[in-house]
This record gives structure tokens, C-alpha cells and sequence, in this order.
């Protein structure tokens, strides 16, 4: 049986194996998915993915499944009781974006009619495909990831600076940054 070839970043986890698989690159329309990894990308912070990957269904549970209008409502309350859960990044400030960040998320939405179609147009609504062939080669920014971090800042949201920006594009879809070498390159 011939192995697959992968993104050289995969290690030996077969939950990010899984993610990279069945997840990384593939475009996300949903709003409630969007959310969730702009929620977890901002957690990513200063950490690693496989961190975040690990506490994601502590996440899920934590936030309500990624419901944003239901994280809008949360009070001092909920943030003692994040701040008090070992399943997520305990971080006041990353906390505190997350549910900032949903009360604008509602925002947009209303604005846009979803997130999807506000999210989107910094790509022109299609992927942009790369063509790289090391991991060595991919970019931390972009100019997209830099309008679309100026524009969410603007609008109110926290921790959506340009790198964290450009890795929700790349888990959500919006650039296929596979390496060219990968099984998943062309598949998507």
C-alpha cells in the first residue's frame, strides 16, 4: 500500500493528522464554523495548533458550541466560570476577545447578511491556491491578511491581528496552502 504524502508541519498526532486530512484548507461557509476558528485561532496565540487541537472540544463545550449569539450574552459569571476551565486556554484577555468578538460577529452579520459573505470578499470569494513546495515557504501574512486584520480592528474585534488572520484563511479554506508534494493539494 502506497503512504500518502503530507504537509511536512504534520507530527505524529493522529488528531492533527485527522485535522490536516479531513479539515485544514477545505473552504468553510458556515457562519458557526467561521466562528469557531476565529475563536480558536485567536486562542492559538503565542501557543501551539496541537495545544489548541487538544482542548477543542473543551472549547466547543466551554462556548456554548461556538454559538455566537449565545457567547454575546455571556456576564461576569461566565467569565469566572471560563477563567475556572482547565479544558481551554485560560487567559482573561483571550477570553474576554472571544466573547467581544462574538457581540461583533452578530454584528457583521446583520450587516452582511452572514459573516461568510462579509469574511470572503478579502479573497475575492474563491481560494487563492498556492503553490508551495516547503512549509519554509509559506507566508505568516499577507496583503489579504493585513486588510482583513485592519478591517475586523476597525470593526472592534481582538486578537484578529494579520498572522492570526492568515492562519483562519488557511484552516478555513480561503488559501490552500498544501504543500504541492501533499495528497490534500490537489484534492481541494
Amino acid at each position: 500500500m502506497k503512504i500518502k504524502s503530507r504537509c511536512s508541519w504534520i507530527n505524529d498526532s493522529a488528531l492533527m493528522g485527522k485535522y490536516h486530512d479531513m479539515e485544514w484548507g477545505v473552504p468553510v461557509h458556515d457562519d458557526k464554523k467561521l466562528f469557531e476558528f476565529l475563536i480558536l485561532e485567536g486562542a492559538q496565540a503565542g501557543l501551539t495548533w496541537q495545544i489548541i487541537l487538544n482542548k477543542r472540544e473543551g472549547y466547543r463545550k466551554a462556548f456554548s458550541y461556538f454559538d455566537p449569539s449565545k457567547v454575546a450574552r455571556y456576564s461576569d459569571e461566565n467569565m469566572g466560570r471560563l477563567l475556572a476551565n482547565s479544558g481551554i486556554v485560560r487567559n482573561r484577555l483571550k477570553i474576554a476577545a472571544a466573547i467581544q468578538n462574538a457581540r461583533k460577529f452578530l454584528e457583521i452579520q446583520n450587516e452582511f447578511g452572514s459573516f461568510d459573505s462579509y469574511i470572503w470578499r478579502f479573497v475575492n470569494n474563491k481560494p487563492i491556491k498556492n503553490k508551495f513546495k516547503s512549509i519554509k515557504e509559506i507566508p505568516t501574512t499577507t496583503k489579504e491578511s493585513d486588510a482583513m486584520s485592519r478591517d475586523l480592528l476597525k470593526k472592534g474585534f481582538k486578537f484578529v491581528g494579520s498572522t492570526i488572520c492568515y492562519a483562519f484563511m488557511q484552516a478555513v479554506g480561503m488559501v490552500n496552502d498544501h504543500e504541492t508534494k501533499c495528497f490534500r493539494y490537489n484534492e481541494i
